[in-house]
């Protein structure tokens, strides 16, 4: 897909999900309530704006990340200076090491941290130097499109509905309007509240898939040859990462906050290779099963033959 298409596919599902959010959010607003249903979109404002403020401290006690030290990790430094004056950001964000047992990285952040940039202890001893630019030029063009803030504005709009419709549901079903046959219509109103949340939700996780795509091609962009370097790196995390599953590992560790991660950590099957390019191009060759393409669409992430696939059409390789 162009990079035109690209964004021309995510405002039109942004724009989609804004409108049929407040479509049903005016329904809700007639049927609960203006008082009730804006004490409720507050509350779910409230709370995401605080999660959003305090989860980089989370973050960082959970998967014990410290800010990398300049002499030891000059290199590193070097790649993020480099990557953020490609990229246009006027501040350099922190940069961070997170000691975990897989290879992987994700950018983050909050006002009150400021931007940062985590890259696991593991990733820079299994990736080469080329590989790693790769993906810090990734988790650059994350805070470069400003996923975090606007994943979770995206995200507040069908959790209010949620909430809502589950309170017009349990009001049709056991509320004292049941009385006044209005609680029929309110449980239908509801039931199909969950559902048009359900849809959302799906819509938010191809929206998610497409912020993985457009952060890709911000690499491709400002790293040279960053397409080729990109699909080796995350060919070589997803190996990685279920090798260390295979061996016991646990990976359910890292399932909560794992839309922050350049590569989910429930990857595809590992592959056996002898050299670097073996292993991209036997995950390339890879054919997705109906099953394959089902589990993706309840991802945050594009599978991973998809999109080493969609960086090879990219790549001088």
């Amino acid at each position: 897909m162009g990079l035109w298409k690209l964004k021309l596919s995510m405002i039109g599902v942004l724009t989609l999900i804004i409108g049929v959010s407040t479509l049903f959010l005016s329904l809700l607003l007639s049927l609960v309530g203006s008082l009730t249903l804006w004490s409720l979109t507050g509350l779910v404002v409230v709370f995401n704006v605080l999660q959003w403020l305090i989860a980089p401290y989370v973050i960082n006690a959970m998967y014990r990340v410290k800010e990398a030290n300049p002499y030891e990790y000059h290199w590193l430094y070097e790649v993020l200076d480099k990557a953020v004056e490609k990229s246009g950001l006027r501040k350099r964000p922190k940069l961070m090491i997170a000691n975990i047992p897989i290879p992987n990285a994700f950018a983050y952040g909050s006002p009150l941290t400021g931007p940062m940039i985590a890259v696991t202890s593991s990733m820079l001893s299994s990736l080469s130097r080329d590989e790693v630019e790769a993906v810090i030029g990734h988790e650059v063009g994350h805070l470069k499109h400003r996923d975090v803030q606007i994943m979770m504005f995206v995200s507040m709009l069908p959790a209010i509905i949620a909430i809502a419709s589950r309170i017009l549901l349990f009001s049709g079903v056991y509320g004292g309007n049941r009385r006044e046959d209005r609680g029929g219509v309110l449980a239908l109103i509801g039931m199909i509240g969950m559902f048009v949340y359900f849809v959302l939700s799906l819509l938010i996780l191809w929206f998610s898939r497409q912020r993985e795509y457009y952060a890709d091609r911000h690499s491709v962009d400002i790293v040279d040859d960053g397409a080729s370097k990109l699909a080796l790196a995350l060919a070589k995390i997803s190996n990685y990462t279920y090798s260390y599953r295979l061996r016991g590992g646990d990976t359910a560790y890292f399932e909560g906050f794992k839309t922050l991660f350049i590569v989910d950590p429930s990857a595809v099957k590992p592959v056996q290779f002898s050299r670097d390019w073996e292993l991209v191009e036997r995950i390339a060759s890879r054919k997705l099963s109906l099953l394959d393409t089902l589990s993706e669409l309840f991802s945050t992430h594009p599978h991973i033959v998809k999109r080493v696939k969609t960086l090879l059409s990219l790549s001088r390789y």
